[in-house]
């Protein structure tokens, strides 16, 4: 982990820098902005005791944060709603055979009146209703490409916002988001690009060699390494977004970094993971128990409290490994000099 401590005085900037609420006519900024109920006695203990008891206390206390991410995670990812939309209402629904063998069966029964063959057709003709993009559909995912520039861009925001929830420290959900943006906006940027592709190219693994898992072979062995490649993955990504917020260094030795700590914090990305299948079940669960909460739920928590889990397991292990060497080494440099003093 070459030049980890490139510049740590950023951090201490921002551990100290003065936060001032400012009135606005803004009905939103008011809302996100809106006084807390303060930082209780014990809870800047949290980032040097982060056990699971001490998560749910964090978790209880900084729940109006945690809502407000959630909604700048979604609407800061807006272009997401043109392909929901596209899909939604533009598509033209048609009625036709469901099977690609379907065409070749056909061909045959203009030749061969057999039983055998009207069987096939029989069976391999089940017509099912197939949903065929309009030309409105494709500007709309067109328009949905979009969200290659926001995603990182509004994940640097919100990782900034929950890292300083964990550090105990006074956040301003508006004024937090943009300085975050602003500071890091082009690793922000690049990675964000980087961050959904390498997303899109894995979801589209697991789907497909899930699909030939009747093959066998070769293609069981690269779905079980599609779905671990993406577990490493969206522990790693955690570590790269908490990093670019944190620390002044190079985007490539980020990324390398945060593949190291994605094996190092095994453990503790392991509880973060199985917190996310939990709550993801449990919102399943509601939506068929539930349709109209169920439905609700993403928009109100959900993903800002999988990464709120993810961000708590995640900048531990970085503070123990690039943060609290860095300031000991810098305490240890003042005592010898006070000494020769």
């Amino acid at each position: 982990m070459a030049n980890k401590y490139q510049n740590m005085n950023d951090y201490n900037e921002e551990s100290e820098k003065k936060k001032k609420k400012r009135m606005t006519l803004n009905p939103f900024e008011n809302m996100f902005n809106k006084d807390g109920k303060g930082v209780e006695k014990d809870e800047i203990k949290v980032i040097d005791n982060p056990t699971l008891g001490n998560f749910f206390k964090l978790f209880r206390r900084k729940l109006n944060h945690i809502f407000s991410v959630n909604i700048l995670l979604i609407l800061g990812n807006f272009p997401i709603f043109f392909a929901l939309l596209a899909y939604a209402y533009t598509m033209t629904e048609i009625i036709a055979p469901s099977s690609q063998i379907y065409p070749l069966i056909r061909g045959v029964s203009y030749f061969d009146n057999s039983p055998t063959v009207m069987t096939l057709l029989g069976i391999f003709g089940k017509q099912d209703s197939l949903a065929i993009p309009t030309t409105l559909s494709y500007v709309l995912f067109g328009m949905t490409l979009l969200v290659i520039v926001t995603f990182g861009l509004v994940n640097v925001g919100t990782t900034y916002i929950n890292r300083n929830l964990l550090r105990g420290e006074p956040v301003f959900i508006m004024s937090d988001f943009w300085y975050a943006i602003k500071r890091n906006w082009k690793q922000g940027l690049i990675f964000g690009i980087i961050d959904v592709l390498l997303i899109v190219i894995l979801v589209y693994d697991i789907i497909y060699y899930r699909a030939c898992l009747a093959a066998g072979g070769i293609f069981l062995t690269m779905y079980v390494v599609g779905y671990g490649l993406a577990i490493v993955y969206s522990f790693m990504r955690t570590y790269v977004y908490l990093m670019i917020v944190t620390f002044d260094m190079k985007l490539i030795k980020i990324m390398k970094n945060g593949l190291y700590f994605a094996i190092l914090g095994i453990k503790r990305n392991a509880m973060a993971l199985l917190g996310t299948i939990i709550v993801v079940v449990l919102n399943y669960l509601i939506l068929k128990a539930f349709l109209p909460i169920g439905l609700i739920l993403p928009f109100i928590i959900l993903f800002g409290l999988i990464q709120f889990m993810f961000i708590y397991a995640a900048f531990p292990k970085i503070k123990q490994i690039m943060i609290d060497p860095y300031y000991r080494e810098i305490e240890k440099q003042n005592t010898e000099e006070t000494a020769e003093e």
